[in-house]
């Protein structure tokens, strides 16, 4: 118990201080009831268990996950050969790329797979957390290591027909669309930049305003503030707002090593997180439940939670939030 008490006052001494005027931009009387239910969580919500699906296939290192009607869509890496650490960087890079296959799963209810397609380019192989803007799903596969390269593919979700969109120059981690301003958002490696891209990712078909698939649409950069939790899965969330989640392993002398985790409301304004949700449940205690893919819906006046937070033989976590 003294352990844990530790582990919780070192975790909230590296929450960012809060931005107030980034929370003056909130407006409760406006905003929609999702938004205002993430607001209403705290530390003293309950989080209930109310059911554990086993996937019927091996999901690998499952990345980005979202649920259009009764099917799931899963992105994963199979890792074949992990990359390497350098002793020195080598060309900028520092480790080596690695081999694997990326993926997107489709699967109903109940766990069983229903069809899949791979993903990514040779060394382009890590997909990355995924988001549905209504139509098509959006996925970014990346090298497996930072300051690398991308690219951005869209889905069908009913076919799995993809296209591919346009290569980046960065390894982008995560993708979400902004309906509010018709953008799409990246996030890259460690979530330590946000990227922009004014391509109308919510029209119908999307309107890439470039001279060939091998140009770059037009993009602004944001430096992310927020250093406690790395985003690992994005989603937009409606009123400018986007619901991050992911975790930070940290590594505490007399303590030893532990993952933390947490959702993060994100104003699309100013790009600076307005309400902050520590999620201190773990699977074991090495592996925290926001490890890499969530998902999440409104269910009557609460807010329900998918979380995949298991390699290779996986189940999906569903919490109801009771304010």
């Amino acid at each position: 118990m003294k352990k844990s008490i530790i582990i919780l006052l070192i975790i909230y001494a590296f929450l960012p201080p809060k931005n107030t005027d980034a929370q003056n931009t909130f407006d409760t009387e406006k905003t929609d009831v999702l938004i205002k239910n993430f607001c209403n969580i705290t530390n003293a919500s309950q989080w209930n268990l109310i059911k554990t699906i086993k996937l019927n296939f091996c999901t690998y290192h499952p990345q980005g996950l979202v649920k259009i009607g009764d099917f799931f869509y899963l992105s994963s890496v199979e890792k074949i050969i992990p990359p390497e650490k350098f002793e020195m960087p080598q060309n900028g890079y520092d480790r080596s790329t690695g081999t694997g296959t990326g993926y997107l799963f489709k699967f109903n209810n109940t766990g069983d797979l229903i069809s899949q397609i791979t993903l990514g380019d040779s060394i382009i192989h890590h997909p990355g957390g995924i988001d549905f803007d209504g139509e098509r799903i959006w996925v970014p596969v990346a090298e497996y290591r930072p300051n690398s390269s991308s690219i951005i593919y869209r889905i069908d979700p009913n076919t799995l027909e993809s296209e591919k969109l346009f290569g980046f120059n960065d390894h982008i981690g995560a993708l979400a669309c902004d309906k509010y301003n018709n953008t799409l958002i990246g996030v890259s490696w460690g979530s330590r930049k946000f990227y922009i891209w004014e391509i109308g990712c919510f029209r119908e078909p999307a309107k890439l305003e470039r001279e060939n698939e091998n140009t770059i649409p037009k993009y602004k950069m944001k430096l992310n503030g927020n250093f406690y939790i790395d985003y690992q899965d994005c989603h937009y969330a409606g009123s400018c707002y986007l619901i991050c989640g992911g975790l930070k392993k940290y590594s505490i002398e007399g303590l030893g090593k532990f993952a933390f985790g947490g959702l993060d409301l994100i104003d699309l304004k100013s790009y600076v997180p307005i309400h902050q949700i520590p999620i201190n449940l773990h699977i074991s205690p090495e592996l925290v439940l926001a490890n890499n893919p969530f998902y999440f819906e409104k269910i009557e006046d609460q807010l329900r939670f998918y979380f995949i937070p298991e390699d290779n033989e996986s189940q999906i976590y569903i919490y109801d939030v009771i304010n």
